[in-house]
């Protein structure tokens, strides 16, 4: 599918996993792309992209009230009003998020001139704690001024209509970080008279759970312990290293790997497992025909995995995930058959391709 005009798109930052996304789109706009974003505070630890290759960059300047993680965090974007009229797009795509105060005087510049805006986002989870009440109508107020919503998932769609917004405005665009595999399906052998490869790419931080991870391992039988590759860096490594050489000293730590360099451990690995939140390699794994475990989080990991091609395990369940793991790891033909279905997955329903195309679904649907 393509857009016809131009199209820009706000966000509070750019996270480097997400430069090929809105690369696929640029391609896609006959117009061209811009991309409105700031920078990260650091203690966010976000990877920011250097740089877009097809989509134009125009960087903002953020100032944050607050830390993101708190539910008072606000942010402001200067340069965005300029950056509108310089651009002049025929529809613009926000972060459905209220605490962005930015964001409104956008939305009604361009419905003054009678352009429609769509919001992105996760969902809407109920809000718990001091002033819930007065932050729910906020948010519900915000985003009754835009024209439709994109979610990540089927679940954060719920959400959305749930709160009130027309279902004929709801849409779906099941979150991915990797392009169609343009590769063949893996070979793997259905027998083997070794141990087994599980596999985690990711920020080594602490939401991530790898401990977990470490800790459901090592209560395996002796004969199902696997070989546990760790990719990643991060500032939970120091830690998660001396965790390992006391309770799984069968871990490796591999350090840091981007694009190409990741391929030689997917291919190398039998089971993808993400115990804690995040985690946009899943849909990686899924390409190279991995089966996964993923821990039941926002609701986006609902369009990646079913009982066909993997497990979701309760959050900060060690018990429950190492129950998986023995049934996952006694088992490789099923194991093999399950790595299939994520390949036919990642091939033809989760990958960049099919995220644009329904990304250019909702605007044509609004325009």
């Amino acid at each position: 599918m393509i857009f016809t005009g131009r199209l820009a798109i706000q966000q509070r930052v750019l996270p480097a996993y997400r430069a090929p996304f809105f690369d696929t789109l640029a391609l896609s706009c006959t117009g061209g792309l811009s991309i409105f974003a700031g920078q990260p505070l650091s203690e966010e630890n976000i990877l920011p992209a250097e740089g877009l290759a097809v989509a134009r960059y125009v960087p903002a300047h953020n100032l944050h009230l607050f830390n993101p993680a708190s539910p008072f965090y606000q942010c402001w974007q200067t340069g965005m009003l300029p950056w509108l009229e310089e651009w002049q797009p025929q529809a613009l795509i926000v972060e459905a998020n209220p605490r962005y105060h930015s964001t409104p005087r956008a939305v009604r510049w361009m419905h003054a001139r009678q352009r429609p805006v769509l919001g992105w986002g996760l969902g809407a989870p109920p809000l718990k704690g001091r002033f819930a009440g007065w932050r729910q109508r906020s948010r519900q107020s915000f985003l009754r001024t835009l024209d439709g919503i994109i979610a990540y998932s089927q679940h954060g769609a719920d959400e959305y209509r749930q709160m009130g917004i027309p279902a004929q405005r709801v849409f779906v665009a099941p979150n991915a970080a990797a392009p169609r595999p343009a590769w063949p399906l893996p070979q793997r052998s259905e027998s083997s008279t070794g141990r087994l490869s599980i596999l985690f790419v990711g920020r080594l931080q602490e939401r991530k759970r790898i401990d977990l991870l470490l800790h459901a391992c090592a209560a395996l039988p002796s004969h199902l312990q696997p070989h546990l590759l760790i990719v990643g860096e991060g500032p939970d490594r120091l830690r998660l290293q001396a965790l390992a050489s006391q309770v799984y000293p069968a871990a490796e730590f591999c350090g840091a790997q981007h694009g190409p360099g990741l391929t030689p451990y997917f291919l190398q690995a039998d089971l993808f497992v993400l115990p804690g939140t995040g985690g946009l390699a899943v849909q990686q794994a899924m390409a190279y025909g991995l089966p996964v475990v993923v821990a039941e989080g926002d609701g986006t990991q609902d369009d990646l995995v079913h009982p066909g091609n993997g497990w979701v395990v309760p959050p900060g369940d060690q018990k429950a995930l190492a129950s998986i793991l023995a049934q996952a790891l006694a088992d490789l033909p099923r194991l093999r058959r399950m790595g299939r279905e994520s390949y036919r997955l990642a091939k033809e329903e989760v990958n960049l391709e099919a995220m644009a195309d329904a990304f250019f679904q909702a605007l044509n649907a609004v325009l």
